[in-house]
């Protein structure tokens, strides 16, 4: 009996050694749990955090996108109301360089009649000019031979008039 009584504390004691040192596990896995939980909602939190920053950012760039298209797009319309502009006044720069092109030809072409007209009338002033020239010396000519025979008519009546004269001395 004292055998078996020895023997039982013996187990009871072994037993009492393992449930302490289950316990002292259990209080350690206990703690371990704990520190995770704690961790656990450490992370929870976080994430909560980081998915309110992800919601808040993926919201701010929703916006920045929105905005960032609708400046292009007037950005866009102002380039194509530009364009359309300088398009309207290119083709009517283009419509009043062809206009002037064609003054410049019609005013060349203006010009060379006209230097062709005053060319003409250049040489026929000339040759009406020589012509005259011509008439004129010519006529200077004959005016001098008409002086000269005048002056020999005159002379010659002169010396007749005299001999006349001597001669109506004479016969008085």
């Amino acid at each position: 009996g004292v055998f078996m009584y020895n023997h039982l504390q013996q187990k009871v004691r072994n037993a009492e050694a393992l449930a302490q040192k289950y316990k002292q596990q259990q209080e350690a896995l206990s703690a371990q749990l704990q520190v995770v939980y704690e961790h656990r909602s450490r992370l929870e939190r976080s994430l909560q955090k980081e998915r309110g920053e992800h919601k808040k950012t993926k919201e701010d760039f929703l916006v920045y996108k929105l905005e960032a298209q609708e400046a292009l797009n007037k950005e866009k319309q102002d380039s194509m109301n530009r364009y359309g502009a300088l398009s309207s006044q290119h083709k009517i720069l283009k419509n009043q360089h062809e206009d002037v092109k064609k003054q410049l030809l019609d005013l060349q072409l203006q010009h060379n009649s006209l230097k062709l007209e005053h060319r003409k009338t250049l040489e026929t002033h000339s040759q009406k000019y020589a012509q005259l020239q011509q008439e004129k010396d010519s006529e200077v000519t004959n005016l001098q031979d008409t002086v000269f025979k005048l002056r020999e008519e005159s002379k010659l009546l002169r010396k007749a008039h005299q001999e006349v004269h001597t001669q109506l001395l004479s016969a008085q």
